[in-house]
């Protein structure tokens, strides 16, 4: 009889459980449940999703273990009874980008954070929203005894317990702003400061540690969504993950740490002991939704046009700050299309400069990476943007190296299962699982395209 693992993706959109093989991998069901819009939600709308995913994905009566991977950085306060304070900012959630500017000057500046740190915070990080609750929200500020992240919290609901059973990973903690990658320590004096007074950490758990138990079923650590990716996709070495989903990230397992004091790269750390350099961007899939939706096209039409038009789009660019901006840090952005002509004001056109957009941003990302020592032999493309045509078509020229594209599946959840798998063997490293079938696309590198972008990128 074969053992059974799940793996839950709590992202920012959604909930989804799949249930696996520990072997082998082999995904044998799943299930799936919405989460609401917005930037800041109330934690007990991500505890329905997962009950309902759950019982969607078949219950985990034949479950041997199971581990959580979320979205990365967002506020859960939790007052001293363990209840929610306030409803959580997501990572998405620009309000702190002031909050931002000012814990960077306070403490030494962007090299000092970088090397303390691994990462110069955004808007994103839970620091600055920390201290965004402290400037705004002091009453509530004042509640807070403890501070977890949506995966935290998940895996605290599910296992039980007071607040001093709150554990996370290395992969989610270096998200916070207030952990030290290189270290592997928290830096307590980085949440005081930002919070106004200290509170309760999750316990930082081993990478194939059960810290706990549903029932019967064991929980893994859990960790943050991308190093989840990392885990489903088998990234190695030479590999450069690329996920196109409500955001967009480049990154890749590295056996040493970075510290980029110009904020491009994060410094997270991974869910196996390992480092992973990341860049993100704010704006990716949606950005195709959105242009859809101007041009009344569905996706696959949006493909079409887009690879009808020639590349570079006869000089027309999309800067797709459609929600403000990461990277580059521009959380107040908008978006712009530059250099229209009564000849190039055309769908295709736009379509086309609206994927070159996505892919120039992340591209930028990957040379950051590569500028900093990390290896990038080829591309791995995932995400829900990934299933666009023209997008994996026009990719290898923007990335200038080939771009590897697996069969769409629930990379996160699957990565989240394999360290469930992990924690059942107790070993060294996690479980090899077979590779998803893929896809191979190569074209000739149009470095015009990216010279075209940069420049309206830089003069804007």
């Amino acid at each position: 009889m074969r053992t059974l693992v799940a793996g839950v993706d709590s992202s920012t959109q959604s909930c989804k459980v799949v249930v696996c093989d520990a072997e082998d991998g082999t995904a044998v069901r799943s299930g799936s449940a919405a989460h609401p819009d917005g930037s800041e939600v109330d934690p007990r709308h991500w505890w329905s999703a997962l009950s309902l995913a759950i019982e969607r994905a078949g219950g985990l009566a034949d479950v041997a273990a199971l581990s959580v991977g979320g979205q990365q950085h967002g506020m859960v306060a939790l007052d001293d009874t363990g209840a929610v304070i306030r409803d959580a900012l997501l990572w998405n959630d620009t309000r702190s980008a002031q909050a931002a500017v000012d814990l960077i000057a306070e403490l030494g500046g962007p090299k000092a954070w970088a090397d303390a740190v691994g990462t110069v915070p955004t808007a994103s990080f839970t620091v600055t929203k920390l201290r965004w609750l402290a400037e705004h929200e002091p009453d509530n500020a004042a509640r807070v005894a403890a501070v977890a992240l949506p995966h935290d919290w998940l895996t605290w609901r599910l296992a039980g317990g007071d607040l001093d059973t709150l554990t996370t990973d290395r992969g989610d903690a270096s998200g916070t702003g207030y952990y030290a990658t290189r270290t592997g320590t928290y830096l307590p004096e980085h949440l005081t400061r930002a919070l106004g007074h200290g509170a309760h950490l999750p316990r930082v758990a081993g990478p194939a540690e059960q810290v706990g138990a549903a029932g019967p079923v064991r929980l893994g650590p859990g960790t943050g969504d991308n190093a989840a990716v990392a885990l489903g996709v088998g990234a190695e070495p030479g590999d450069v993950v690329v996920s196109i989903g409500t955001s967009g990230t480049v990154f890749a397992v590295s056996d040493t740490p970075t510290a980029d004091e110009t904020g491009t790269i994060a410094g997270f750390a991974d869910a196996t002991g390992r480092h992973l350099p990341l860049v993100c961007t704010l704006n990716a899939a949606r950005v195709l939704t959105a242009t859809r939706e101007i041009l009344s096209v569905d996706l696959d039409r949006l493909s079409e046009l887009a690879l009808s038009a020639p590349p570079g789009a006869d000089g027309v660019v999309f800067l797709p700050y459609l929600e403000g901006e990461r990277t580059p840090n521009r959380p107040d952005a908008t978006g712009s299309v530059h250099g229209l002509t009564l000849a190039t004001s055309t769908p295709a056109h736009l379509a086309r400069a609206a994927v070159e957009g996505v892919l120039c941003g992340l591209a930028d990302g990957l040379d950051a990476l590569t500028t900093a020592g990390v290896r990038a032999d080829r591309v791995v493309l995932v995400g829900g943007g990934a299933r666009s045509a023209a997008l994996r078509a026009i990719a290898p020229g923007i990335f200038g190296r080939p771009v590897l594209v697996p069969e769409p599946a629930e990379y996160a959840a699957e990565g989240a299962a394999r360290q469930a798998a992990w924690t059942l063997t107790g070993e060294a490293e996690p479980p090899r699982w077979e590779s998803a079938r893929t896809s191979l696309y190569e074209a000739d590198s149009t470095p015009h395209v990216r010279n075209r972008y940069a420049e309206i990128r830089d003069a804007t």
